[in-house]
């Protein structure tokens, strides 16, 4: 009996930074590409997007930026990734949103940062394209040691081709909103 052989289609989203990025991957092929620019925007924009991609191809599997990222845009996309996978009983797995975005750049020492507002930077190091140590967050003046790349967004080809080995949103900062005990 021969074996069987199930092509993935990915649903690819990225809520990590002020962009929502959502495509369908088939193997090297890009199916759909969209995304929308906001900050505040993640929540109306992602099931749009979705909406959009699924009028080009069905999904098997799907593949989420885990951060780090802002609470917000985090919890959105997450939350909708694996609510979506679930109701579709198909997989869900989370990779480091800075991985995909040092996959675009060839360069043997490196440093990626992305906009973590309050004027700090969510960042990772890079050595021969692997990421050094644990993300972290900073002011910009903080973070030196090799060429930085700003402002660039996850590529959605790399995110599917990581692993997804990440169980738990990538948050590096406490939340602003605490429970206050009554006394």
């Amino acid at each position: 009996m021969g074996r069987v052989f199930v092509v993935s289609k990915v649903l690819a989203i990225d809520t990590s930074t002020s962009r929502t990025s959502v495509a369908i991957i088939d193997g090297d092929t890009v199916v759909f590409s969209g995304f929308r620019d906001g900050a505040t925007a993640h929540g109306p924009s992602l099931p749009a997007l979705v909406q959009e991609a699924l009028a080009v191809s069905e999904v098997n599997e799907v593949v989420v930026g885990m951060g780090p990222g802002p609470f917000t845009g985090l919890r959105v996309g997450i939350a909708f990734a694996q609510s979506f996978a679930l109701a579709r009983e198909i997989p869900v797995r989370g990779v480091c949103s800075l991985d995909a975005i040092a996959a675009q750049i060839d360069e043997k020492d490196f440093i990626i940062t992305v906009d973590a507002r309050r004027k700090e930077v969510y960042w990772a190091r890079y050595k021969d394209g692997v990421r050094v140590g644990e993300p972290a967050v900073d002011f910009p003046a903080d973070v030196t040691g090799a060429p930085i790349h700003a402002d660039l967004f996850p590529d959605m080809r790399s995110l599917v081709a990581f692993p997804g080995d990440i169980t738990e949103p990538i948050y590096l900062r406490r939340p602003d909103a605490v429970a206050t005990v009554d006394r």
